[in-house]
């Protein structure tokens, strides 16, 4: 049986200075190891277990600095690892795992907005329009990365989901329910990739639906606030004072009742100026199918006033020079002129840009003798009447020019 140490005060301790490992006692295998450049720290040996070929594993476990650690504390540390030994647990080993566990768990931690830019880059090759990764991206980076970007996925749960939903569901609730969608994509994608557990808190079936009133049960029936048709020569006169490619896009939108992506996507290729059309390829349209747009006098100009760049193809170009403007460039116009131009049926809410097309269909359907299939069609919708759908399964494009001829001369007062 070996001999049992001595055990050391805590002024013996501290006089040890001779390099070197000196045993102090109170547990066996205890040991102050002083280095040779005169640190010290403490050690305990002590044998775990057998190796495959049937020796005896011996381990060399640190249990801090010296006088960090105290003596009392390092024997303190040594007798709970000699009761995990005791136990058959190699606290090596058990350290080794620890270590692992942590690596694998700060591999795993990233943030939301880290998640959406690789979830939108393994989905974008299924998207047929090569525009909706960047749509995706703008409305997270405006209404999610906010409130989520930098919250790691598995801290993600319901309120911060409804932090980011509940101030725009009633007013934006086409875009909440876009977004809620999006988000729950995100987060299932996470889910599969191992970065979260559980439930997706942005789910809509059993959870949200509970507390959310459900889109096309909101007061306002989702509807996007509209100018009154009396209004739009004021307000094109004020817009046409107004510089920029976002303050064009607008009118450009208006003059001819299209939807803001369509006018944003727009490019140089799909104009027809000598046939004065604008082809809007199918899958660019809402309904996939191809639209074509009568342009009046008023729009051929706005677009003959336009600059053309080398490196960018778009009619209405962003203000960086790449790429198309964003969703939220024309909206900011709309903001940029003023809280005047609201909607008095949605209790004074500012209008939107596609509020101008039911501006459009009240003006058209109120105040012209256009029939009722020409006007749906310039706005392209889809017929729900199949024998209506059937006669205007023509363009109408010389009735509609008509109708937009009347639409733009209104519009200019």
């Amino acid at each position: 049986m070996p001999r049992r140490a001595k055990d050391l005060t805590d002024l013996e301790v501290r006089r040890l200075a001779e390099p070197g490992a000196h045993p102090v006692g109170g547990v066996p295998g205890l040991y102050l190891q002083v280095l040779p450049g005169g640190g010290k720290t403490w050690l305990l040996r002590a044998t775990v277990g057998q190796t495959a070929d049937g020796k005896q594993r011996r381990r060399e476990i640190g249990l801090g600095g010296y006088p960090a650690v105290t003596l009392k504390q390092a024997r303190d540390k040594a007798r709970a690892l000699r009761e995990k030994i005791a136990q058959g647990i190699d606290p090596v080993e058990e350290r080794r795992a620890a270590r692992a566990a942590l690596l694998a768990r700060q591999a795993a931690e990233i943030t939301f907005e880290q998640a959406a830019r690789q979830c939108i880059e393994a989905k974008s090759p299924e998207w047929k329009n090569a525009k909706h990764a960047q749509q995706w991206l703008n409305t997270l980076t405006t209404y999610a990365f906010p409130a989520l970007g930098k919250l790691y996925l598995r801290d993600i749960d319901t309120p911060h989901i409804l932090a980011v939903l509940e101030p725009i569901w009633n007013e934006k609730t086409e875009t909440a329910s876009r977004l809620r969608g999006r988000i729950e994509t995100v987060l299932d994608w996470a889910t599969a990739r191992k970065y979260r557990e559980g439930l997706n808190p942005a789910r809509w079936a059993g959870h949200l639906a509970t507390m959310l009133p459900k889109p096309a049960k909101v007061a306002r029936n989702g509807n996007h606030p509209a100018l009154p048709y009396e209004r739009i020569p004021a307000f094109m006169k004020h817009l046409r004072k107004l510089g920029g490619s976002g303050a064009r896009a607008l009118e450009f939108a208006i003059l001819t009742a299209a939807r803001s992506g369509e006018v944003r996507g727009a490019v140089w290729e799909e104009i027809d100026f000598e046939a004065r059309v604008w082809t809007i390829p199918a899958e660019r349209m809402k309904m996939r199918k191809e639209h074509k747009v009568p342009l009046t006098e008023e729009a051929l100009s706005l677009l003959a006033g336009l600059p053309r760049l080398e490196n960018n193809g778009f009619v209405f170009p962003s203000s960086r020079g790449a790429g198309a403007l964003s969703d939220m460039t024309l909206t900011a116009v709309i903001r940029r002129m003023g809280g005047d131009y609201v909607d008095p049926k949605q209790n004074n809410r500012t209008v939107t840009v596609h509020g101008f097309r039911s501006t459009f269909r009240d003006w058209a359907g109120e105040t012209t003798h256009h029939p009722r299939e020409v006007i749906e069609h310039a706005l392209a919708h889809q017929l729900r009447d199949k024998a209506e759908a059937a006669y205007a399964r023509g363009s109408l494009l010389q009735k509609r020019r008509a109708l937009m001829v009347d639409w733009a001369r209104y519009c200019g007062g």
